[in-house]
């Protein structure tokens, strides 16, 4: 539960792929990565874009860089201002 009735309105700044985005502060990262319409979070081993399915860590298809750390579970993390987020 938020701790404040609007809380969820609250905007944050991400940049996603080098482009600047506004979110919810309490968006999830795979939801803002989605939202920015990128659909492919990382590729598999022999090229093929991935995106997330389960949306809840256990699948690992939704991994990204997060403010330079890579394999980041985007379906877990939420959305913190200033956040740099690469997809592929």
């Amino acid at each position: 539960m938020s701790e404040h009735p609007d809380a969820f309105s609250r905007q944050v700044r991400v940049t996603i792929n080098g482009r600047e985005a506004m979110v919810s502060n309490e968006s999830t990262v795979a939801a803002a990565i989605l939202a920015a319409g990128e659909c492919a979070f990382r590729q598999s081993v022999s090229g093929e874009p991935r995106g997330p399915l389960c949306g809840m860590g256990v699948c690992m298809e939704c991994r990204v860089r997060i403010n330079g750390a890579p394999h980041q579970k985007s379906c877990q993390i939420l959305c913190r201002p200033n956040m740099e987020v690469i997809t592929g």
